[in-house]
């Protein structure tokens, strides 16, 4: 557990033979900060509709190019707003 500006994002490297696609562990190396967003999709443990679901909607999230510009944003210091539904579903500000 880090914060996100520590992680290393990385893309999953393509294996290049037929044993690198057949390994049961990973081929290329990983460092304590790495992060794999491919990966995320087999740790979340949730109902594969449900998963469908995620990925169709916000399937951004599982590319580490998402997380990296997340990342400059952070150390450009701007706060993402991060709302769980669209702007139609929000109540209006009152005296706004």
């Amino acid at each position: 557990l880090c914060f996100i500006t520590d992680c290393n994002f990385r893309d999953l490297p393509q294996p290049t033979t037929p044993e690198q696609e057949m390994a049961a562990e990973p081929w290329y190396s990983v460092r304590d900060n790495d992060n794999f967003p491919e990966e995320f999709p087999n740790f979340l443990g949730m109902p594969e509709v449900a998963r469908e679901a995620l990925l169709g909607r916000h399937a951004d999230l599982f590319q580490a190019e998402y997380w990296r510009g997340v990342q400059r944003e952070l150390k450009a210091g701007e706060i993402p707003e991060l709302l769980p539904y669209g702007a139609e579903c929000q109540l209006p500000l009152a005296g706004v």
